[in-house]
């Protein structure tokens, strides 16, 4: 990964985890994350009039992603609901560069054609790992300080979403050779799907009425298209996995959210996992 790219995956990192705190400013996380799927409608079709439209082999992969960034929002809401961002966050990043780093190699190995494998050398797996094992140090304190364990299947079900869509986006956006249009028509169907199938669920009464939410949620749609165009993107140019690993360095600017925002505590252990967190990413560029 060129050092151009790592900046750009790190931007892409903070505004992640900007979109994020954003969700968890508003009083309803639900109503929250519709205008934000709401919101990625437009900004979607906007950027998706400017470029051609994707073969038809790519909108298969469209549609999966669709569905699994679907299964994403909907446990990550439900998570934000029991927990802090600073413990959320942590264990519905932490573990997808994980799950990726195992599971990618194994379809590439089941679906060749569809999922060439990206060669990782020795010490990108160790990133992986190191940074992995930092973000869930990051998350203990649900154990250690006896916080809400109500969000853990929801955090965990976030991780599993996660890893998910980006080895599906990932593998998307090589096959349409063009990732700022897939990931435009990505949001399109990620943003009617979620929040056509929760107001159909809860009913317009869930949707805030007023404005400072909807631009907030606006914000955060912004927000999310350009963390997630980049991050795609990058996966064009490096290995899925390495860009996956290094893009959840959006967990530092998460805990700092949350600290300053927030008036989440910043403890020791916070400390320390960041320190290994930032060693796993120095691991993935040496």
């Amino acid at each position: 990964m060129s050092f151009a790219i790592l900046l750009a995956v790190l931007g892409s990192a903070f505004l992640h985890a900007l979109w994020n705190a954003l969700i968890k400013t508003g009083t309803s996380r639900l109503g929250a994350m519709i205008i934000l799927s709401i919101g990625e409608v437009p900004i979607g079709l906007a950027v998706a009039s400017f470029c051609p439209l994707p073969a038809p082999e790519v909108w298969k992969w469209v549609l999966m992603a669709g569905c699994a960034h679907f299964f994403y929002k909907s446990f990550l809401t439900y998570a934000y609901e029991h927990g802090d961002l600073s413990r959320v966050y942590p264990i519905a990043r932490g573990s997808a560069p994980l799950i990726v780093a195992v599971l990618g190699p194994l379809l590439a190995m089941l679906w060749p054609n569809a999922m060439p494998a990206d060669a990782l050398s020795l010490h990108e797996y160790a990133g992986i790992f190191v940074l992995g094992a930092g973000i869930l140090l990051m998350a203990q304190g649900i154990f250690a300080q006896g916080e809400n364990r109500k969000m853990l299947p929801f955090a965990l079900g976030s991780a599993c979403a996660t890893a998910s869509y980006t080895l599906l986006d990932g593998h998307g956006a090589r096959v349409a050779g063009d990732a700022i249009a897939y990931v435009a028509w990505v949001f399109v169907v990620d943003g009617l799907m979620f929040a056509t199938g929760m107001l159909a669920y809860k009913g317009l009464d869930v949707l805030p009425r007023d404005r400072k939410a909807w631009g907030v949620g606006m914000i955060a749609a912004a927000a999310s298209y350009g963390a997630y165009g980049v991050s795609v993107w990058a996966m064009t140019k490096a290995p899925i996995a390495v860009v996956a690993a290094v893009r959840e360095t959006s967990i530092l600017f998460a805990v700092l959210i949350g600290w300053l925002a927030f008036g989440e505590r910043m403890t020791k252990g916070k400390a320390i996992a960041s320190a290994v967190i930032v060693g796993g990413v120095i691991l993935t560029r040496l």
